[in-house]
C-alpha cells in the first residue's frame, strides 16, 4: 500500500463519516405521511447507512485485520499499578532527555550518553522507545521525540552497525510509531530510508544478510570466517514485509523471505536449527542448538510470521509446528526436584570420521523465558480448530499438539518465575544451570533446582551469570499468559517483579541499571540503561495492568523488540508461502 493510497483511503472514511452523520439527520428531522412512506425511506436510510459503514470502515480492514485466535472478552485496566508504570518510564525517560537526548545508550549513574559509533548516533535510544511514549499517552514527550527524529535523526553515519538489531530497534520502532500516529509520513520516510541502506547486506552469495552493514557508504561488512548467526537474520521479516506491504515494493519482502527458504531448505534431521550458518554455503554450521542466545528470535519469529499476515502462509504454520514438536523432543527437561520444566542446550562433538553427537548442557538463559507466552499464543492460534478459542481455552478447541504447547507454556512460566523468586532480590540471573543427575558442580543452592555457575559471596566479584540486565522476556510471557487466560496471577507476578525493579535497579539520580548480582541485595549497579527497557520491559509492564483494548493480540504482532506491529493480508500472493 503506497502512501498516496493510504491518503486516499482516509479521504474516503471522513466521506463515509458524513454520510452516516447526513443519514442520521435526515432520519431524525423528516415527517412521514403514510405507511408505505414511512417503509421506504427507513429502508432507503439504512442502506445509505450499510454502504457509509462500509466506506468508514475500509481503511481499518485494509490496514488491521483479525486474525483466528480467541475470542474477545473484555479485561479491564488495574489502572494505579498502570500507573505506577507510567511514572517508572517517566523516570526513566527524563534522566535520558536530560543528560543523553538523541545518544544511542545510556549511562544514568554517570549521567551521560554514548554512541553505537564514533560517527554518531541514529535514534537507537529515541526511536527505540517511541512507540511506548505513544501508547502511553505522554503528548509532550511525543513531541519532543518527534521533533528530534525530524531535526537531528541520521542514518548517514560512516560506521558498522548491526544488520539485526537496527532492523529490529530502528526501522520496527518507525514503523510502529507511522501505525501508531495514524500515518504520520514523517516515519514512513525515515524507514524507507533506513530500509534502502540496510538492503546492500544482502548482496552475498545466498542473500544472507551481514551481521554488520555501512550505513553511509551503503556496504556490507562480510564476517571474516563467512558466518552469520540465525537468530539475526531469522528475525529481520516481520519488519520488511510491512514496510514492503505499506510501499508496495517487492524488494523488502522478497529479501525478508528468501532467509526462511535457505533455512527450511537446511533445516537439522533433528527439525531443529543450529545458531550459526555458512553466508557462503546457506548450510547450518557445526554449532550449539538452542532456544536462548543467538537462537531464541528465529523461533519467534515463526508463530508472528504466519500471524503477521492474518494465517494467510501457510507454510509458517507447518515450519512453526514441526518446529515446536522437535523442541518437545530434544530441548526440554523436567527438573530433579520440583519436576520444573526447563530448556537445554545441545552442544555438538565432532567424532571420528566426521560423525556428531549432541551432548546436553543444562543451562538455560534468561532470553528463553519469551518461549512460555509464546506457546501459549501458538495454541490458542495456529493450534485452534475452532475460529475463535475461549479465554482460556477450552480443551476441544484445541488441537492435540496445541493442547501440549499451552501445558508446556503455562510451565515454562513457572519456571521462569522461579528464577525471580528463587534470589535475594527478586531479580532473575541471565544464566542459570538446572542440577542433574551426574552434575560435577552439585554447588549448595538451597532448595532450588538451578543454580548460578561461579556464584561466590556478596562480598566478592560475582559471575556475568549472576546480572539481571532489565531484560523484558519473562514480562512478555506474563502480558501474552495473562491477555489468553484472564488469570489474575499472572498480573501478581508481573506487579512482584516491577517492584523489585523498583527497589534495586533504580538510580538515585535518575534512570534505572543492570544489578551485577540478583542475589546480593546490596549488588553494585553497572552504569548501563538498555534501550530495551524502556522499549519491551515497561511496555510490556504497561500492556499487562492496561485493558485488554490496547493493542488486542487478534489484530497485532509484536517484533522481537516489543514494537506493535499491525496484521495486513498482502497485496499480492506470497507463492512460496502460500503454496503448501
Amino acid at each position: 500500500m503506497s502512501e498516496r493510497d493510504l491518503r486516499q483511503r482516509k479521504s474516503v472514511s471522513r466521506e463515509g463519516e458524513k454520510m452516516t452523520e447526513n443519514a442520521k439527520s435526515n432520519r431524525t428531522t423528516s415527517t412521514f405521511k403514510s405507511t408505505a412512506g414511512l417503509f421506504s425511506k427507513v429502508f432507503l436510510g439504512l442502506i445509505v447507512l450499510i454502504f457509509a459503514a462500509l466506506l468508514y470502515n475500509r481503511e481499518a480492514l485494509l490496514q488491521t485485520v483479525t486474525s483466528k485466535g480467541q475470542k474477545q472478552i473484555y479485561l479491564s485496566a488495574d489502572e494505579t499499578k498502570r500507573d505506577a508504570v507510567v511514572d517508572a518510564f517517566k523516570y526513566a525517560w527524563s534522566a535520558y532527555e536530560r543528560d543523553a537526548m538523541g545518544d544511542d545508550n545510556y549511562h544514568p549513574i554517570s549521567k551521560k550518553g554514548t554512541n553505537l559509533t564514533d560517527a554518531g548516533g541514529i535514534g537507537y535510544t529515541v526511536v527505540d522507545t517511541l512507540d511506548t511514549i505513544q501508547l502511553m499517552g505522554l503528548n509532550s514527550e511525543y513531541t519532543r521525540a518527534r521533533k528530534w527524529i525530524a531535526n537531528s535523526l541520521s542514518f548517514n553515519r560512516d560506521g558498522k552497525y548491526n544488520t539485526h538489531e537496527v532492523t529490529v530497534r530502528v526501522l520496527g520502532g518507525l514503523l510502529s510509531a507511522y501505525h501508531l500516529s495514524g500515518g504520520d509520513t514523517l516515519y514512513l520516510e525515515r524507514a524507507k530510508e533506513l530500509a534502502d541502506r540496510l538492503m546492500p547486506a544482502f548482496n552475498t552469495p545466498f542473500r544472507l544478510p551481514t551481521t554488520e552493514v555501512n550505513l553511509a557508504m551503503r556496504t556490507p561488512i562480510e564476517d571474516p570466517n563467512n558466518v552469520v548467526t540465525t537468530a539475526e537474520i531469522a528475525s529481520i521479516q516481520l519488519e520488511l514485509r510491512y514496510l514492503s506491504h505499506l510501499l508496495e515494493n517487492d524488494e523488502y519482502w522478497d529479501n525478508a523471505e528468501n532467509v526462511m527458504k535457505i533455512i527450511k531448505k537446511a533445516m537439522l534431521p533433528s527439525g531443529l536449527t543450529s545458531i550459526f550458518m555458512g553466508s557462503e554455503s546457506g548450510q547450518f554450521l557445526t554449532s550449539q542448538i538452542r532456544l536462548g542466545y543467538r537462537g531464541d528470535a528465529y523461533y519467534e519469529y515463526l508463530l508472528k510470521q504466519y500471524l503477521q499476515t492474518a494465517q494467510t502462509e501457510p507454510v509458517y504454520r507447518e515450519i512453526y509446528e514441526s518446529t515446536m514438536t522437535a523442541v518437545h523432543k530434544h530441548l526440554l527437561k523436567k527438573s530433579a526436584e520440583k519436576n520444573f520444566t526447563y530448556a537445554i542446550e545441545l552442544v555438538p562433538n565432532v567424532g571420528r570420521r566426521g560423525h556428531i553427537t549432541w551432548n546436553p548442557e543444562h543451562k538455560q538463559d534468561h532470553l528463553v523465558c519469551f518461549i512460555g507466552g509464546s506457546l501459549m499464543l501458538g495454541a490458542t492460534t495456529s493450534g485452534a480448530t475452532v475460529s475463535q478459542v475461549s479465554v482460556p481455552p477450552r480443551d476441544e478447541e484445541l488441537t492435540e499438539d496445541a493442547r501440549r504447547d499451552w501445558k508446556t507454556g503455562m510451565a515454562l512460566i513457572e519456571t521462569c518465575m522461579d528464577l525471580y523468586k528463587g534470589t535475594a532480590t527478586g531479580l532473575a540471573p541471565q544464566i542459570v544451570h538446572f542440577r542433574h543427575a551426574g552434575d560435577r558442580e552439585q554447588p549448595n543452592s538451597g532448595n532450588r533446582d538451578w543454580y548460578i555457575k561461579g556464584a561466590r559471596p556478596a562480598h566478592r566479584k560475582p559471575p556475568y551469570d549472576a546480572r539481571y540486565m532489565l531484560r523484558p522476556e519473562m514480562i512478555e510471557s506474563l502480558f501474552l499468559a495473562y491477555r489468553l487466560t484472564g488469570d489474575e496471577k499472572y498480573r501478581q507476578y508481573g506487579w512482584d517483579i516491577f517492584q523489585s525493579i523498583e527497589k534495586h535497579t533504580r538510580v538515585e539520580t535518575g534512570g534505572y541499571a543492570t544489578i551485577l548480582n540478583v542475589d546480593d541485595v546490596n549488588s553494585k549497579l553497572e552504569d548501563r540503561m538498555e534501550t530495551f527497557f524502556s522499549s519491551e520491559t515497561l511496555k510490556y509492564l504497561f500492556l499487562l495492568f492496561s485493558n485488554s483494548n490496547v493493542i488486542p493480540l487478534d489484530k497485532y504482532v509484536f517484533n522481537t523488540e516489543a514494537h506493535p506491529l499491525p496484521m495486513f493480508i498482502p497485496h499480492t500472493k506470497r507463492t512460496w508461502s502460500t503454496s503448501s
